[in-house]
């Protein structure tokens, strides 16, 4: 199953960015644009991604045509098929940010997602960010090999961890002074159905924390891809000896 659109984290700050149209959708625009610290110029000026908030089609859709020919990237607000790019919505826990993007097809969804997410995230939850960027150095001095480290890292930050992300207060000194070694294993996963909506949730968090995912041929793709982008993939793969890292198995039941 390919993505409709890969989601990227741009850094703004003085950034030039083309902004064209007049009313409550280019205010809402010109507000995120300006909270980013992009620079808003007009459509003369020299940038490589704008956005256009005109209400009258025509005129929307020219502007959108002069843009593209000069080889800028386009946010059609309201026409998802002329986007080359579009704006999510957003959960800010700086440094923490969560994007929700709907490809432009549905705004008031992403909004809703936006708003009940709001509610789950903890007003704490960059502080804690922070405190494990500061704490790099010592947490690669603790878990030198790099496989240890990112299962520390990912037990410490699993549901009931001791930095748990939802949890009250996560310390992390505490966790380094405190915290043990973090051995490989072997999670076998028999799947009920193709359905990834089935995986349940302590599924979805191994296969989250896998180092490998070897699994069946008849695995849907969907499924398999609910681990980390860089855990190893093997297709009809023999067992592995859990000393190589977190491994999950996965086959779909008969």
């Amino acid at each position: 199953m390919s993505l409709h659109s890969l989601p990227l984290f741009m850094r703004m700050a003085g950034r030039p960015v083309i902004l064209l149209g007049e009313g409550e959708a280019a205010d809402a625009k010109r507000r995120l644009l300006e909270r980013a610290g992009a620079a808003i110029v007009g459509e003369d000026a020299i940038a490589a991604l704008a956005i256009v908030a005109i209400d009258d089609e025509y005129a929307a859709l020219a502007a959108v045509a002069r843009l593209k020919a000069r080889g800028v990237l386009v946010n059609a607000v309201d026409r998802p098929d002329h986007c080359d790019f579009t704006v999510p919505a957003i959960i800010d826990r700086s440094p923490v940010l969560v994007a929700i993007g709907t490809g432009g097809i549905s705004a008031g969804l992403a909004a809703a997602l936006r708003q009940r997410l709001e509610e789950i995230l903890p007003a704490a939850l960059g502080a804690l960010a922070t405190a494990l960027s500061d704490a790099r150095g010592a947490v690669r001095t603790r878990y030198p090999d790099g496989a240890a480290r990112r299962r520390a890292i990912g037990a410490a930050l699993s549901a009931g961890g001791a930095l748990d992300p939802l949890g009250p207060a996560p310390d992390v000194a505490a966790w380094l002074a405190g915290g043990g070694t973090v051995t490989g294993s072997v999670h076998r996963i028999r799947l009920r159905s193709g359905d990834p909506d089935d995986v349940t949730l302590g599924e979805a968090r191994a296969l989250a924390q896998a180092d490998r995912v070897v699994h069946a041929a008849d695995v849907p793709v969907a499924i398999v891809d609910r681990a980390r982008a860089d855990a190893v993939r093997i297709r009809h793969g023999a067992p592995m000896d859990p000393a190589e890292g977190l491994t999950v198995e996965l086959e779909m039941a008969r």
